[in-house]
C-alpha cells in the first residue's frame, strides 16, 4: 500500500515539473514571438517614415524626420545601458532615468504620429517648431546618457587593462628571477692558471712567506725535560776567519797523544 502512494506522489510530481516546464517554454516563446513582432513593426514603421521623408516634402517630411532622430536616439541609448548594465550595477539610476525619458518620448512620438494625419498643413507648420524642440531635448539627453555610458565602459576597460598590465609585468619578472644579478662564482684553481697562461705559477706556487709569518710559524723554545734539562743550549759554531787554516776537530783517537808527539804524517810517495 505505501509503495502504491509512493508511486502516485513520484506520478504528481512528475506531472507538476512537466507543466510547470511547458509553461516556461511557453512564456519564453511568447517573449520571443512578441521581441520579433515588435521588431518587424519598428522595421516597417521605419522603412515607412523614411520613404515619406523622401516622398513628402514639406511639414510630412519634418515630421517623418523628427519621428525617426527620436526613435534612433532612443533605441541606441537603450541598447548601450542593456548592454553596459549587467557588467556595471551602479548603472541602475541610469535606467531609472532613461524610463522616465523613454515616457516623455513615447509621448512625443504618439504626438508626432496624431500630427501626420492632420489634414491642415498650417497647423501643423505651427505646431512644428515646439515639436522640433521637444524633439532636440530629448535626444540630447538620451544622447549624453548613451555618451556618457560608452565613456565610462572604455573608461572601465582601460583601468582593468592597466591594471592586468601591471600584474602580467610582475609575473613575468617573477618568471624571470634568474635575470637578476647573481653574486659572482668563486673561480676554481685550474680556471685560474688556464686564464693566466701557460707561464703563470702553478697552484701550488706562492709568494713566500714573510719574516714576521716564519716568526710566527717557528715553535717558541719551551722548557726542557729529562737529560737535557741541565745543558745550556750550543750555540751555533761561528765560521772561520778569512785565511786562516781550518783546524781538524779533536776526536778520541788523537785526544791521548802528547803535546811534544807529532802526528805521522803519510809518506809522500813521489
Amino acid at each position: 500500500m505505501e509503495a502504491i502512494w509512493i508511486l502516485l506522489l513520484l506520478f504528481v510530481l512528475i506531472m507538476l515539473l512537466g507543466v510547470y516546464a511547458a509553461v516556461r517554454t511557453v512564456r519564453a516563446a511568447k517573449r520571443g514571438i512578441d521581441r520579433t513582432v515588435h521588431q518587424a513593426r519598428r522595421t516597417v514603421e521605419e522603412t515607412r517614415l523614411r520613404a515619406r521623408q523622401l516622398a513628402q516634402p514639406g511639414a510630412a517630411g519634418d515630421l517623418a524626420q523628427l519621428r525617426l532622430s527620436l526613435r534612433g536616439s532612443m533605441r541606441a541609448t537603450e541598447q548601450a545601458l542593456q548592454a553596459a548594465a549587467p557588467q556595471d550595477r551602479s548603472l541602475s539610476e541610469s535606467l531609472g532615468l532613461f524610463q522616465r525619458l523613454s515616457a516623455h518620448a513615447q509621448d512625443l512620438d504618439a504626438d508626432l504620429k496624431r500630427l501626420e494625419q492632420e489634414p491642415d498643413k498650417a497647423r501643423i507648420a505651427a505646431l512644428l517648431p515646439e515639436l522640433r524642440q521637444r524633439t532636440q531635448r530629448i535626444t540630447h539627453s538620451a544622447d549624453s546618457l548613451r555618451w556618457a555610458v560608452q565613456e565610462r565602459t572604455q573608461r572601465l576597460a582601460h583601468d582593468d587593462l592597466d591594471s592586468l598590465g601591471r600584474e602580467i609585468e610582475l609575473e613575468t619578472g617573477a618568471l624571470r628571477h634568474w635575470t637578476a644579478a647573481e653574486p659572482e662564482a668563486p673561480r676554481t684553481e685550474a680556471a685560474r692558471t688556464e686564464a693566466a697562461g701557460p707561464g703563470a705559477p702553478g697552484p701550488g706556487a706562492g709568494a713566500r712567506p714573510t719574516p714576521e709569518a716564519e716568526a710566527r710559524l717557528t715553535p717558541e723554545p719551551g722548557p726542557r725535560t729529562g737529560p737535557e734539562a741541565g745543558r745550556e743550549p750550543e750555540s751555533p759554531p761561528s765560521p772561520p776567519a778569512l785565511g786562516a787554516t781550518p783546524t781538524e776537530p779533536r776526536t778520541w783517537q788523537n785526544s791521548w797523544q802528547k803535546p811534544w808527539q807529532e802526528p805521522t804524517r803519510p809518506e809522500n810517495p813521489a
